[in-house]
């Protein structure tokens, strides 16, 4: 992993300093606005106060292909709840100032940022603190002024690697990303457990030899075994679909016990 000193963006800097106190780091995600904005600053206690260093923030969207049953629910009630890009910016804001040592990244899907106006979701991304942005379903060829302007604001702009990607796919997106790389642990959409094969270990290594970034692992990480798996495979685990199920099942709780479990 490169040094300090050339680091790109705020986000990799960050994760570079965790990770010399760390073996792995925890990035969880959150709906806004679901099932309230009100139970998101209780998700978003609970995560912080079990030692979670990454936080994605998901602006919803009706059509969030990339995820599964759960997460495509919370997406399309948030919306139906009248949540509004405006509100999760307040509450993004909010949250960061509250929570000043945790990074905070966005996820969401083009269409947002493209009727919202793309400079205006980045510039004011950039104004309230946020660390990266990640877009499922915007493709490298098509990312020219979106990379540009993340660069202007230094946030980083994070792609996702699958392991269907072919090597020199792989190194194309690896060259455009930057903060961090978010490498899909399996083919599909989010919420059904990983089963971690010699398959998945060749994959991650692909991904180490096409970028010198962090590299984050999500899609179905779900155990503590999982997380012991990924120790020196990632830098990152990415825990989505259960945090959500747990919190909205169990409670804060629960959901903070689990976290902090998944490192002990």
């Amino acid at each position: 992993m490169k040094t300090l000193s050339l680091c790109t963006t705020f986000l990799e800097k960050r994760i570079i300093e965790l990770r010399q106190q760390k073996d792995i780091l925890l990035m969880c995600h959150t709906v806004l606005g679901y099932p309230s904005f009100e139970n998101n600053k209780a998700l978003l206690n609970s995560l912080v106060n079990a030692g979670v260093e990454l936080i994605e923030l998901q602006f919803p969207f009706s059509e969030p292909i990339a995820y599964g049953s759960i997460l495509m629910r919370a997406n399309q009630e948030s919306i139906c709840y009248g949540t509004t890009i405006d509100d999760c910016f307040t509450f993004a804001r909010e949250s960061i100032k509250k929570y000043p040592s945790t990074l905070f990244v966005i996820t969401t899907y083009y269409n947002v940022l493209f009727k919202y106006g793309v400079k205006k979701f980045i510039k004011s991304a950039a104004k309230i603190g946020i660390a990266g942005i990640i877009i499922p379903d915007l493709p490298p060829e098509e990312a020219d002024e979106y990379i540009s302007l993340c660069k202007g604001y230094d946030i980083a702009a994070i792609f996702l690697l699958s392991p269907k990607n072919s090597y020199s796919r792989l190194r194309q997106i690896a060259q455009i990303a930057s903060g961090m790389v978010y490498c899909i642990a399996r083919p599909g959409v989010t919420g059904s457990q990983t089963e971690f094969t010699e398959n998945f270990d060749s994959y991650t290594k692909r991904a180490r030899s096409v970028t010198d970034l962090p590299i984050g692992v999500g899609f179905g990480i779900q155990t503590k075994e999982d997380i012991e798996h990924l120790k020196g495979r990632a830098d990152i685990a990415i825990i989505g679909t259960s945090v959500l199920k747990l919190f909205s099942e169990e409670g804060v709780q629960t959901l903070g016990e689990y976290v902090r479990g998944l490192r002990v």
